[in-house]
Parts: structure tokens; sequence; C-alpha cells
């Protein structure tokens, strides 16, 4: 058996294709900034 100082699953994953797609897909993106808005819009209405 042949230890390798480094083996391919020593390195971080590599996205997916359908993962790069919906970091780059601007429609995606805006839908996701209007989600996280309304959840601290909900956050901060609760604290006041």
């Amino acid at each position: 058996m042949k230890i390798n100082p480094y083996d391919q699953n020593d390195y971080t994953p590599v996205p997916s294709k359908f993962t790069l797609f919906m970091r780059k897909c601007v429609i995606w993106q805006f839908i996701r900034f209007i989600a996280i808005n309304l959840k601290m819009l909900v956050v901060v209405s609760k604290s006041h």
C-alpha cells in the first residue's frame, strides 16, 4: 500500500455546475436579497 502525502480528498470540494450557475444568476441573487431583507425586517420589528 502506497501512502501519498496529498490525496485528492484532502482538497476543498469543487462546486457543481448548478451551484456555480446559482452563484452567477442575477435573478436568484435578487430573490435571496429580498428574502434576507424580509428576515431582517422581522427580527428588527420584534425587537422594537
